[in-house]
């Protein structure tokens, strides 16, 4: 007998990273049975503080804090095998069971050291070279996504195949070698002790890369599943799924500010074609935005502020919110909210509802200032240019709101923020045309207000 379909929930990030996923996953988890990932890489990183402890989890769902929930690794990821053992390793430490929960997607491509050394050798030869650097992580993740689209990757179903993969690996790096060594000259860069061992006069060794694959396809494989079958099947028979992306809108490689981007489709469009389920099966699209803006790496940002000079309010940001990149340590760029930009973020993802996250890290500003739209060009705009050399040029247009002295850490409902922060909240939602539908004012899985449960039906 066909039991009630689940219910199914994308949760995405519509800055530019950062925003809190995390921890918002993990709350959802309480309503859901299965848990996604749908692209990017270990490029990415979500904190959850559960009861006072913190944990960074890169490549694994975040739902995997939650005993007895599945966690998938959809086909749109690019996967890097050295670094997930590592992290369930960790957990397993922690005493978190994984292995029996954890299903991946035998679609996903292989980050492979070489990948990793291409990353860091582009990223040298464009500073050398005089222009900017893109930013990256240095985890290989474009070069990987590159060969995905070239249609030469190796991917996790290849690991069953030791033959397969040792011929169409030599094919890899005869390409892949051949521009280290000569276009970039990779025998005169430095590269990380973690690199090193893989390389001799700048070349990627075979043996090296070969050996450590068919070590890791010994845990790998049992781990190896039909992600997609298994996610249409659990939907037919009343699971709730969650669909967790990782980076944000803005870092898109379609719709973000290239070239300053990630490799992947960030948007929540792409959950369907990442994990293998029809876009039918997506039924709620959460929208994840701090209650300000923060950025890694290069590109563009237009409310940037001055964040490192104490007593100014993007100095207040960057360290009362603890703004460092999870998997990098970087430390971000902090700056006003833009609805304008969010307004860019709600048209390609088709928001349901927003959750607003950090806003009790604006406790203390006396005045907050709202950006809904730009200057260009000598004429006003009201939404986030396509092209990233428009973007440079936008000024912001700004409101300029009261803030607030009293603490909202810890508030979980509503009516009990301050007036002035319910204002601030309020202007948000009808300035990017999202209604708010949750509001997280700690890192803290319990410190969260629902205004509206996505997993509550239409």
């Amino acid at each position: 007998m066909k039991t009630t379909n689940g219910r199914n929930v994308v949760v995405v990030g519509t800055q530019w990273g950062d925003e809190g996923k995390g921890k918002l996953v993990d709350w959802l988890t309480e309503s859901a049975q299965g848990v996604v990932r749908f692209q990017g890489g270990h490029n990415a990183g979500h904190t959850l503080v559960i009861n006072g402890v913190k944990t960074a989890l890169h490549l694994i769902p975040s739902g995997i804090m939650r005993p007895g929930v599945k966690c998938y690794i959809g086909n749109g990821v690019v996967l890097s095998c050295a670094k997930l053992l590592e992290e369930i390793e960790g957990l397993e430490k922690a005493g978190v069971q994984v292995r029996d929960r954890l299903r991946i997607s035998e679609a996903c491509p292989l980050i492979l050291p070489f990948h990793a050394v291409l990353d860091v050798a582009r990223e040298a030869a464009r500073a050398s070279g005089g222009s900017e650097k893109i930013g990256t992580t240095g985890r290989g993740i474009g070069p990987a996504y590159e060969d995905k689209i070239a249609r030469r990757a190796l991917r996790v179903q290849d690991l069953k195949y030791p033959e397969r993969f040792a011929t169409k690996l030599r094919e890899l790096l005869a390409l892949h070698n051949l521009v280290l060594t000569t276009f970039l000259d990779s025998a005169k860069l430095e590269f990380g002790e973690t690199l090193l061992p893989y390389l001799k006069d700048g070349a990627v060794q075979f043996d090296v890369v070969y050996e450590e694959a068919m070590r890791h396809a010994q845990q790998i494989l049992p781990m190896m599943a039909d992600v997609s079958r298994e996610l249409n099947e659990a939907h037919l028979n009343g699971a709730n799924l969650l669909f967790e992306g990782a980076q944000g809108t803005l870092l898109d490689v379609d719709h973000g500010t290239y070239p300053y981007v990630t490799s992947s489709n960030t948007v929540a469009g792409n959950a369907a074609s990442g994990s293998g389920v029809g876009p039918g099966m997506l039924h709620y699209v959460l929208g994840i935005t701090k209650a300000y803006c923060t950025r890694v790496g290069g590109g563009p940002f237009p409310t940037e502020l001055d964040w490192e000079t104490p007593g100014t309010p993007g100095y207040h940001m960057s360290t009362v919110g603890a703004e460092k990149g999870v998997t990098t340590g970087r430390s971000r760029r902090c700056g006003w909210f833009d609805a304008a930009l969010l307004k860019r973020s709600a048209q390609v993802n088709g928001l349901s509802g927003l959750c607003i996250t950090k806003l009790d890290v604006l406790d203390g500003l006396s005045e907050l200032l709202l950006c809904v739209g730009y200057e260009l060009d000598g004429e006003t705009i009201d939404i986030l240019p396509l092209g990233a050399d428009e973007i440079a040029r936008c000024k912001p247009v700004y409101e300029t709101m009261e803030g607030w002295s009293e603490s909202t850490v810890g508030v979980t409902e509503y009516d009990k923020l301050p007036i002035n922060a319910r204002l601030y909240l309020q202007r948000i939602a009808h300035a990017t045309g999202v209604p708010i539908h949750v509001v997280s004012t700690s890192p803290d899985r319990d410190h969260t207000i629902m205004v509206r449960h996505p997993y509550l039906a239409d």
